[in-house]
C-alpha cells in the first residue's frame, strides 16, 4: 500500500475512533508518581500501549502533564488508543526535570498495574514516548526486552545525550558572546530570577534583540548549527526554544548529575565572521567527571535492540536535532540488533511537530511489525 493510502486510512480510523472513549483510573506509585490506566469501552484486543511524557520543568507539581496527552489536532491520546481497541497506560515521573532513570523504572511498573486493573495480563506491551520520554522508551526497550514487544520513540535525544547537553550549552555560550549581558550570569549557573521571569521579562527581551540584530542572530544559528528549516524567520524561535532548556534544566541537571556535564574547553567554534575572536573570548567550562559518569550510566542508549523500535523525528528539530537518528542507527549496527530499527523522518521544522497521520502511521509500523512477537 502506498504511504498516502496508509495516511488516508489512518486519518479515517482517527475520525471513527475519537468518540469511543475508554474507562480510565488514576493512582499513585509507591515513589509518588501518578499513573493512569485505561481500557476500551468496547472489546479490548489484549495489547497495551505505554506512553512516556516529555520534559516537565522542575518547579511544576508531580502530575501527569495533560497537555502532552494531546495530538496536534487536539485528539486526546488515551481516547485514540482505547478507541483502536488497545489498553493504555501512562505515568508522571516521581521527579520532574531530567528524570530518565525514574521514568524507565516507573514506566516499567505499568504493565503490572494495568494487569491488576484489567483483571488479566496484556498479550503484548509496547512502550512509546516523546522528547525526554522517547529516551525513556528507548532505554526501557533496551534494558527490559522481556517486558516489551516493541517501541516508538518520537523526537528524542536517543543518539548521544552528552552531545545533547553540549548542544544546548554551546548555543548558550555562543548566544552570550553575541548578546553579552542579556542573560545572567553564565551557561552553567542559572539564578532563580531568570527562571521565574523567563516568560514575562527575558523571553520578550531576547526575542526583540534577536530581531533587532539579524546579523548576530544569523551567526548564532551558523555557529551553533541550530536547525531553522527552510524559513530563516524561524531563527528567533529556534534560539529561544533551546535557551528555554538551558534556563529550566541546567540547575536540575547539575543537582541530579552531581556536577556540571557541559564541557567546551577544547571546542573550536566556527561559522562566525571572526572565528578566531569568537574562540578567544567565548566562555569555557569544564565538566565534572562525576556528572559525566552519571550521564553515561543513566542517559545513554546502547543500541542493543532485540525488539523493534520505530523512531519519528522532524529533520529540522531545533531542540533535539535530527543527527540523533544517525548516531542511534550507528549504535544499532552492532551484531544481533540490525533489522530492529525503523526510522521515520518528517521534512518539517519544529520539535515534535507531527501530524496525527504521521503519528498513526508510525504507530501502525510498531504494532504490525512481524518482529513484535
Amino acid at each position: 500500500m502506498r504511504c498516502r493510502s496508509v495516511f488516508a486510512a489512518l486519518s479515517i480510523s482517527l475520525y471513527l475512533v475519537v468518540s469511543a472513549y475508554g474507562a480510565c483510573q488514576d493512582g499513585t506509585h509507591s515513589a509518588g508518581a501518578v499513573y493512569r490506566v485505561c481500557l476500551p469501552s468496547g472489546p479490548w484486543n489484549g495489547d497495551l500501549i505505554l506512553y512516556a511524557h516529555g520534559f516537565v520543568a522542575p518547579g511544576e507539581p508531580i502530575a501527569i502533564p495533560e497537555n502532552q496527552l494531546k495530538l496536534p489536532d487536539g485528539t486526546y491520546l488515551p481516547d485514540l488508543i482505547t478507541g483502536l481497541g488497545y489498553g493504555f497506560a501512562t505515568t508522571s515521573y516521581s521527579r520532574n526535570g531530567l528524570a530518565v532513570p525514574e521514568g524507565v523504572a516507573e514506566i516499567s511498573e505499568l504493565p503490572a498495574i494495568f494487569t491488576a486493573y484489567a483483571g488479566r495480563a496484556p498479550g503484548r506491551v509496547f512502550v512509546t514516548g516523546v522528547s525526554e520520554g522517547a529516551l525513556v522508551a528507548a532505554r526501557a526497550l533496551e534494558i527490559n526486552p522481556a517486558l516489551f514487544n516493541g517501541g516508538l520513540a518520537a523526537c528524542g535525544p536517543i543518539g548521544d545525550f552528552r552531545k545533547q547537553v553540549d548542544y544546548i550549552g554551546d548555543l548558550r555560550v555562543v548566544f552570550d558572546y553575541f548578546f553579552p549581558g542579556l542573560l545572567p550570569p553564565t551557561a552553567i549557573s542559572i539564578p532563580s530570577e531568570l527562571v521565574n521571569a523567563w516568560e514575562s521579562k527575558y523571553l520578550p527581551l531576547v526575542t526583540t534583540k534577536l530581531q533587532q540584530r539579524p546579523l548576530a542572530t544569523a551567526q548564532v544559528i551558523s555557529v551553533s548549527r541550530t536547525p531553522v528549516g527552510l524559513n530563516p524567520a524561524n531563527a528567533a524561535d529556534a534560539i529561544t526554544s533551546v535557551l528555554w532548556y538551558n534556563v529550566f534544566a541546567t540547575n536540575d541537571t547539575v543537582s541530579k548529575f552531581g556536577g556540571n556535564p557541559f564541557d567546551n574547553r577544547n571546542r573550536w567554534y566556527s561559522g562566525s565572521l571572526s572565528d578566531t575572536l569568537l574562540n578567544l573570548r567565548v566562555a569555557r567550562f569544564e565538566a565534572s567527571p562525576a556528572a559525566l559518569e552519571y550521564l553515561e550510566k543513566n542517559y545513554q542508549t546502547s543500541g542493543r535492540l532485540s525488539r523493534p523500535l520505530i523512531t519519528l523525528h522532524t529533520i529540522w528539530d531545533p531542540v533535539v536535532p535530527y543527527w540523533h537518528e544517525a548516531l542511534y542507527a550507528g549504535k544499532v549496527q552492532a551484531p544481533h540488533s540490525d533489522g530492529y530499527l525503523i526510522q521515520v523522518p518528517v521534512a518539517r521544522y519544529g520539535h515534535c511537530n507531527f501530524t496525527s497521520a504521521e503519528v498513526l502511521f508510525s504507530f501502525l509500523l510498531m504494532v504490525l511489525n512481524p518482529l513484535a512477537r
